[in-house]
């Protein structure tokens, strides 16, 4: 694992890419290796409101719209904005565009990455490495009920087949993943992809969809309303209690990524990685119970009554607006309408069947760390708490 390398990290203020700037700032996997990390968002971010550590080997790059003009022109702003964009050798695509209109989402997400990887193929000649994330859709756990069990089964392991159509046509990552097998054929650098779960993370920005957000803001905000000590029912069902699966927290989808991206050798070229936490799973039933105490609430199973989060929030606002004002807290954060509505319902409800990974090949590569549930979580709460987004 020789020094010198170089990071261009494509959305790195969303949940997963702050991790990466982050690890990498922090000299994983050891001090020596990182020279220099770009990190590439579409929105403005200070270093300030990033809370990444202040260090001379970042490069915030903001503004670079990747839809936008021709290749041409993509690849001159990049160059123009990306200084010492010549020597990158490591690549982490992370970015994504979120659209309700879901074919042009597809659309968007494919040339989005095909633009950046042409870009930086032709702008950094030491290129090594480029990683895709992709994710548990590959499983089709978005499919929800109608998620399929005869040919894709628990625990989901890499070397299950893709979706069957129609499945397959509706997901961006087939095409993102064919065109780059294509693409990188002849290549000199190395790719992989690599399939976290729910990710579990700190995000200085709002972000579409972030389930440790929402869950610190709705925790804090249930132990202000309810008192100290209050019962705090889940927010989902039954089901969805007690089905299995395996949290991606961002550091540890960094530091996993990180070690493939420096150590997998050329023959594995552009083979798929199930990145989370630990080998074993586990349920809301067991994790519940932990995030509310690290609140001074007690996490019961879920009731009739048990509130919807968003509605919970929704109803008490006022009592969130103290809470700003009582503790100096960013406003904004709670209710914003950069978050997608509803989507932690989705996630806490209809994520009702068993959905657990195999983390063999994973840890066969040689990475070895696991981390507990309050191992993941913890540091997503302090780090809001740090950041001024809960009390």
């Amino acid at each position: 694992m020789a020094g010198g390398k170089s990071a261009l990290i494509f959305g790195a203020s969303g949940v997963t890419g702050w991790a990466f700037v982050n690890e990498i700032l922090n000299d994983y996997p050891k001090k020596g290796v990182w020279t220099k990390v770009h990190a590439l968002t579409n929105r403005p971010l200070s270093l300030e409101d990033s809370k990444w550590p202040k260090d001379s080997r970042l490069n915030i790059v903001s503004g670079i719209d990747l839809l936008k003009g021709s290749q041409e022109e993509l690849e001159a702003a990049m160059k123009e904005k990306t200084d010492g964009i010549e020597e990158v050798t490591h690549v982490y695509y992370l970015a994504y565009k979120a659209n309700k209109d879901l074919q042009q989402e597809l659309e968007d997400a494919v040339d989005m990455f095909k633009r950046s990887t042409i870009a930086v193929d032709h702008l950094s000649p030491k290129l090594e490495f480029v990683v895709l994330q992709t994710g548990a859709k590959m499983y089709g756990c978005h499919l929800l009920s109608a998620h399929p069990t005869d040919y894709i089964h628990v625990p989901l392991a890499e070397s299950l087949p893709r979706l069957k159509p129609p499945y397959h046509d509706a997901l961006f990552y087939h095409p993102q993943l064919d065109w780059l097998t294509a693409y990188a054929k002849n290549k000199r650098w190395n790719w992989c992809d690599t399939r976290p779960d729910i990710i579990i993370g700190f995000v200085p920005n709002q972000n579409f969809y972030s389930l440790g957000t929402v869950l610190g803001i709705y925790l804090s905000l249930y132990r202000a309303v309810e008192g100290e000590g209050a019962d705090c029912p889940f927010p989902g069902t039954d089901a969805s209690w007690a089905a299995k699966s395996n949290d991606s927290s961002s550091d540890m989808i960094a530091r996993q990524t990180l070690h493939l991206s420096l150590t997998l050798p050329k023959e594995s070229k552009g083979e798929g990685y199930n990145v989370a936490d630990a080998k074993s799973p586990e349920t809301w039933s067991s994790k519940w119970p932990q995030l509310c105490a690290y609140f001074g609430l007690k996490g019961t199973a879920p009731t009739s009554k048990s509130p919807e989060v968003r509605q919970y929030i929704k109803e008490h606002m006022k009592q969130w607006s103290e809470l700003e004002a009582k503790h100096g807290l960013q406003k904004g954060h709670a209710d914003s309408e950069r978050t997608f509505q509803g989507f932690e319902y989705f996630l806490l409800t209809q994520f009702d069947f068993d959905r657990q990974y195999d983390m063999t090949k994973m840890y066969g590569t040689g990475f070895e760390e696991e981390r507990s549930v309050m191992g993941a979580w913890g540091p997503v709460f302090e780090r809001m708490k740090a950041a001024k987004i809960i009390p």
